[in-house]
């Protein structure tokens, strides 16, 4: 695949893969500056093989502070110069991201209107914008300006410009948010000012666009013919252009349940008057080295993000730790300021204060071959303790094989295929079969799972069936099914999916919306609905009986009945240490994948 991992020229320099890690979300800021954590984050991703790394975007003025830790260009020199050092004697280039939010971001934190080309309040906040005159614009323009230049004097390769689905410039280019009837009107004017003012600023070296091409509102919204001609308008400006999908209106970074490599079609439209980049979901090296038929460069950002050394191992002929797409650790824009990491690989974003562990030597027994119990014995066996682990099923993978059944949720399968793959490769001896329940004498890492946790309801008559049962191929009787979901996350509403194409299905939730904490609540109730699933919100199950469910509104306490012929549990679980050791993962309290990983892979270094 030496396409792919080979060596690139981009303006006037060379990358040394054609693989980019883009600009995002990481939390990892110190007030507003690039921080210590960026640097070893972008460090990280240089040893592994980048050929560019885009710093997350920074805003070019203050009037952005779209989220708390959001960069800002004039605090960054710093950090970009640092970043720089770090990447450099791997060859891997630094592009500096600027941009500004506009009308899509938040005045929660600098307290002033938002700037954006005209009145339209964004369809998310709902906040209404200032229309911004000609200072703000003169000013914004400047600002791009100054901030190039000091990221040039800072060391950078080049420069990308944000005009993407969350953006100022975008807004300017798009019928959606520009109803001006001045000079602007014209809606590619600020995109080839602001292209024209970096430009001047850097120089030779690289200058990158990011570019919403399909806004998914083809009545108002900027489509791929219209991208076409704004490109073909500054083309002669760029080295590079990154074609992107989404708006407010068309999701920007879909999950698992879309096809990877969705912006092909766009990419391959665009392709011929500069450098194009595939963005997209591209995690799969084959697919990516397929790409490079119309594509010069192809964005891995979240395959870097579960496996940062992607390009070595592709180098190498190894199969690279699989991205699958959930967005669960990745996607931070959240009020809780989470920093951006991995369900497999939950070092990521946290490579300052996260130890790899040195050698170690001795047996140890893993008992357990989920999530927690395969990095667990993954991780030892790269130390070179000879380890054992046991699975009391047939199959190796624990509850994440149940989770994969669950509609859309396929792909999640592949971590746990991954982490199998890489036990037996390091020589780990595994039996499947065989439950332990006595200690021999080793250190034991318990990682035994979970089972059915307690029901706050009555069964008086009814049936009722665990949703793991459920799921491993347990035969339901026939009849309409009610699922009950107190948890709220992908698993109630991805087996009320499931069920609905063969029976009358409803969901009972506690909460005012459906699946309130999946991050999808648009997406989900949309399928749920589409496949005729009765959502029955705000209300929990009382009494279970033969042909019916008592459901009580949580708020009111009235109460109706819903027909069921049996009832699928889809509550908490609760741990089964099952032998003495260091429990870790469902173990200790179930919960995500991340936390099994988490705690698999810090035992492992512990010991």
């Amino acid at each position: 695949m030496t396409g792919l991992t080979g060596p690139v020229r981009v303006g006037g320099r060379t990358a040394p893969s054609r693989v980019l890690f883009g600009p995002h979300e990481t939390n990892l800021a110190r007030g507003r500056a690039l921080a210590d954590r960026h640097v070893a984050y972008y460090r990280r991703r240089a040893e592994g093989g980048a050929g560019i790394v885009v710093t997350e975007t920074a805003g070019v003025h203050d009037s952005d502070w779209p989220c708390e830790r959001a960069p800002l260009a004039a605090a960054c020199g710093p950090g970009w110069r640092s970043v720089v050092d770090a990447c450099r004697p791997h060859g891997t280039l630094v592009v500096a991201s600027l941009g500004h939010a506009g009308g899509q971001g938040s005045s929660a934190y600098h307290q002033s209107a938002l700037w954006a080309p005209s009145r339209v309040p964004d369809p998310v906040s709902r906040e209404l914008p200032m229309e911004m005159e000609e200072p703000e614009i003169t000013t914004l323009i400047a600002g791009f300006r100054d901030s190039a230049a000091l990221a040039a004097e800072s060391g950078v390769d080049g420069v990308e410009i944000d005009a993407g689905q969350y953006s100022l410039v975008r807004q300017f280019c798009s019928g959606l948010t520009n109803h001006r009837r001045d000079a602007y009107g014209d809606r590619g004017r600020l995109l080839r000012e602001v292209l024209a003012a970096v430009r001047a600023a850097i120089g030779d070296r690289i200058l990158g666009l990011r570019l919403a091409c399909d806004e998914g509102a083809p009545w108002a919204g900027i489509t791929p013919e219209q991208a076409a001609a704004l490109v073909h308008d500054v083309a002669g400006l760029l080295d590079y252009l990154v074609p992107v999908r989404g708006s407010a209106f068309a999701d920007s970074r879909p999950d698992l349940r879309t096809e990877p490599g969705f912006n092909a079609g766009l990419c391959r439209s665009l392709a011929g008057s500069v450098t194009t980049v595939l963005q997209g979901s591209v995690v799969d090296p084959a697919r990516a080295e397929q790409a490079l038929e119309y594509a010069g460069l192809v964005e891995m950002t979240r395959a870097l993000i579960a496996d940062p050394d992607l390009v070595r191992q592709v180098r190498i002929g190894r199969t690279p730790r699989p991205c699958v797409l959930c967005n669960q650790m990745c996607r931070v824009r959240d009020p809780r300021n989470p920093v951006v990491s991995c369900i497999g690989e939950p070092r990521s974003g946290h490579e300052t204060e996260d130890p790899l562990g040195g050698p170690g030597s001795g047996a140890v027994l893993v008992a357990g071959g989920g999530p927690a119990g395969l990095e667990a014995a993954r991780v030892l066996a790269l130390r070179g303790f000879d380890v054992e682990l046991t699975e009391r099923d047939d199959r190796l993978g624990g509850m994440v094989r149940i989770a994969a059944r669950v509609a859309g949720r396929e792909r999640l399968g592949r971590l746990v295929d991954w982490l199998e793959a890489e036990v037996r490769r390091l020589g780990v001896r595994v039996s499947t079969g065989v439950e332990t329940r006595e200690p021999d004498g080793r250190p034991v890492i318990v990682a035994t799972g979970s089972t059915a946790g307690p029901r706050d309801y009555a069964v008086e008559g009814g049936a009722v069936l665990d949703v793991v049962t459920v799921l491993a191929g347990a035969a339901l009787p026939d009849g309409p099914v009610v699922v009950h979901d107190p948890v709220g996350d992908w698993v109630g509403a991805g087996v009320a999916e499931l069920l609905a194409g063969r029976r009358a299905v409803a969901i009972v939730s506690p909460d005012p919306v459906i699946a309130a904490r999946t991050g999808d609540l648009a997406g989900v109730n949309t399928r749920l609905q589409r496949a005729g699933v009765t959502l029955v919100k705000r209300s929990r199950p009382r009494v279970v009986r033969r042909d019916h469910v008592v459901a009580e509104d949580v708020h009111t306490g009235a109460v109706r009945e819903l027909p069921c012929a049996v009832l699928v549990h889809c509550g908490h679980r609760w741990p089964d240490p099952a032998l003495p050791g260091v429990a870790v993962g469902d173990a200790v309290a179930p919960r995500t994948i991340h936390e099994a990983v988490l705690e698999g892979r810090r035992a492992a270094v512990a010991l």
